[in-house]
């Protein structure tokens, strides 16, 4: 078979030039389409329990993700400084992506005068004296609306929220509010937090970093190619099908109607990596066989390339196709799509390498000798040649050795693999001197944090023995070290019953009468407005929220608090809470399935790989010796990764593919 593929491409080149540039090309035309999807949400499948629990919530209660504008001054109660928050506050209401805005303008301080509620905005009027700014000041401290929540306890830092829509896109979102920024030019310096900004900066960093990392991986891989072959075709052949199968794999991702994820940005470099291997033995098999002195015309040398090398590239690209393929166990879903890619990606770099170089080979000129012969006629040999020739009388001479030094040396750095802490938090990809991460440092610091946990009760709420039940929960989240915020209808009702007797810290609970429930929500509506509630309590009242947010976006904290929760569930039965989420739940869910489907890929690519190379030696023992070498490699990397401190997050998880693909290779060539 590999002869009559041989003949055909010696006797056609032309129509293997012109169909491999027109296939590539085809593709690189879908690369302009392509989206950036850095949504967290999106990288777990639609029925993923935490991502139905979010579903949910945002239907009852609207978005639940916010974006956190940050006013930073000496004192945030400046006339110019509250002139230009309110300013901001009001623009941002303005914008339909916003479904609610809450500031020092839009949350209310309730007063009691005379038997009469009466609710009014926490600023009502920009204070324009220093006796009235200190009013201000001690009015606000009171407000456990407000304080520590839109206005730092230092008076440093102010802070305008939106909730997004759910149906609005973060770009969008993102780029009205910088305008409005922009539109209320200030001295305070201005920081944004949130994940839909964080997300906005994902998606367009993600594109930069492709498009720094692809000319720079392929920039040192045309290096390295120039320093082993030392000839032009050398360098560019395998150079211009890896370029190829990046095209092919990266258009593939819109042709398919996919988005590119944060996970999908290691693919070119994956791939540069793995699919200019096969065209390497090719060429190297090329110069082996045009030595001075064979007289052998250029299509015959490309035959050979393809007889002689054919089986073994086939083997190295089938088994690391299929260790990629493994992804597909995994149950992140950029993760399942690299795999497809990736695999899909090194079928057209084998294609090429056995069909376009060798086409390209034949229709150029043979090319001039690289190692010539020494004085004795004997073919001189290449630096690298020398250093391989002692390294392979040392593996023969010592074996032992060096099999108990390697098997040490694994087994020492292993032992920092207890040490890896498994953290998706994208805010991590940032240094910590970046514009994301100070403006996510500055709220989770100063203004409660902003990823948040949602809790929903069910049943009547204006029943006394519900709302305490809602209002234990809130004290009880209050307790978490990781919390400092907390949101509930109950808190708005103890407010009320404590200001309509008098302001009688005894009566800051719960009453005990429906009744006196239903009255305190009927009042409030005459004197403030209704949908002040909406992020807390359904119409109907069948429904209510309670919100925890968390000061560390870190998702190893959002598990603790989703846990801390959990338990608090299963330590209360016959509560009203049926749903724990938000985006802390679904980020404590990825720390689970990251692991969880880690684990379950490298041992399903390492068992899917030894039995494929044993089918193809018929011999387990050289299935066994093709796995051993990636489980100790991948036993190297992770514990580097906890000696170094590097995060096991979605991305560097998959650098073991990258391992798999690339280590059987060396094993099948051997």
């Amino acid at each position: 078979m590999l002869n009559r593929i041989a003949d055909t491409v010696v006797k056609l080149p032309w129509l293997f030039i012109v169909l491999f540039i027109g296939v590539s090309g085809y593709f690189a035309s879908w690369l302009p389409k392509a989206e950036i999807d850095p949504e967290v949400k999106n990288q777990l499948p639609d029925d993923f329990p935490a991502r139905i629990d979010l579903d949910r919530i945002e239907k009852l209660f609207g978005g639940t993700d916010i974006v956190v504008t940050v006013l930073s001054a000496d004192d945030v109660l400046a006339p110019e400084t509250l002139k230009r928050a309110r300013a901001i506050s009001k623009q941002m209401e303005r914008v339909k992506e916003f479904d609610k805005v809450i500031s020092l303008f839009t949350l209310k301080e309730i007063k009691g005068e005379q038997g009469a509620m009466i609710v009014d905005p926490a600023v009502k009027r920009i204070p324009k004296s220093e006796k009235r700014r200190e009013k201000l000041r001690a009015d606000l401290k009171d407000n456990d609306l407000v304080f520590g929540s839109v206005v730092s306890k230092d008076f440093k830092h102010t802070a305008i929220v939106g909730f997004m829509n759910f149906k609005a896109t973060d770009d969008t979102a993102v780029a009205r509010l910088n305008q409005i920024i922009a539109d209320n030019p200030g001295p305070e310096p201005i920081h944004v937090a949130g994940l839909p900004f964080l997300r906005t900066n994902l998606a367009v960093d993600i594109r930069g970093d492709m498009l720094k990392f692809l000319p720079g991986g392929i920039g040192v891989m045309l290096i390295f190619l120039f320093i082993c072959f030392r000839q032009l075709r050398g360098v560019l052949l395998p150079a211009v099908v890896t370029v190829m199968a990046i095209l092919l794999a990266m258009g593939l991702i819109p042709l398919l109607g996919w988005k590119i994820q944060l996970v999908m940005i290691i693919l070119p470099v994956f791939l540069i990596a793995v699919a200019n291997d096969y065209g390497i033995h090719v060429l190297a098999r090329y110069q082996e066989d045009n030595q001075p002195g064979v007289d052998l015309p250029s299509q015959q040398l490309a035959h050979r390339g393809i007889t002689e090398l054919g089986a073994p590239v086939l083997a190295t690209a089938v088994t690391t196709a299929a260790g990629v393929l493994c992804l597909l166990a995994h149950i992140i879903v950029p993760a399942k799509k690299m795999g497809i890619l990736a695999a899909v990606g090194i079928t057209y770099a084998l294609a090429g390498s056995l069909l376009f170089i060798p086409a390209v080979l034949s229709v150029l000129p043979r090319a001039k000798p690289v190692l010539g012969k020494d004085d004795k006629g004997e073919q001189r040999l290449s630096a690298l040649d020398r250093l391989l020739h002692k390294t392979a009388a040392a593996a023969v001479s010592y074996p032992r050795g060096i099999l108990i030094g390697i098997l040490i040396f694994v087994l020492a750095v292993a032992s920092g693999i207890p040490r890896i802490v498994v953290d998706t938090n994208p805010a991590n990809f940032y240094d910590p001197d970046s514009p994301v991460a100070r403006g996510n440092d500055i709220v989770n610091y100063n203004l409660g944090g902003a990823t948040s946990v949602s809790i929903v009760a069910e049943g009547d709420i204006k029943d006394p023995e519900v709302m305490k039940q809602i209002d234990k929960l809130e004290k009880h989240l209050e307790a978490h070290p990781n919390v400092d915020i907390t949101a509930s209808i109950a808190k708005i009702v103890r407010e009320m019953n404590e200001v309509m007797n008098d302001g009688d810290e005894a009566f800051y609970k719960i009453p005990d009468t429906r009744e006196a429930i239903a009255q305190y929500f009927l009042l409030y509506s005459m004197s403030g407005d209704p949908d002040d509630f909406d992020k807390l309590v359904d119409f109907p009242y069948k429904h209510a929220q309670v919100t925890a947010r968390i000061n560390d976006t870190g998702t190893i904290v959002s598990k603790e608090v989703v846990e801390y929760v959990e338990k608090y569930q299963q330590d209360n039965p016959g509560n009203p809470f049926t749903v724990v989420g938000g985006f802390a739940e679904l980020l404590a869910e990825l720390v689970r399935e990251v692991v969880r489907g880690q684990i379950l890929s490298l041992l399903l690519s390492l068992v899917l790989v030894g039995a494929l190379v044993a089918i193809l030696f018929r011999s387990i023992v050289a299935g066994v010796l093709a796995a051993t070498p990636l489980a100790l490699s991948m036993l190297l990397l992770f514990g580097l990764m906890g000696y170094l401190g590097i995060e096991l997050n979605i991305p560097t998880a998959m650098l073991s593919s990258i391992m798999i693909g690339v280590g059987v290779d060396y094993t099948i060539h051997y």
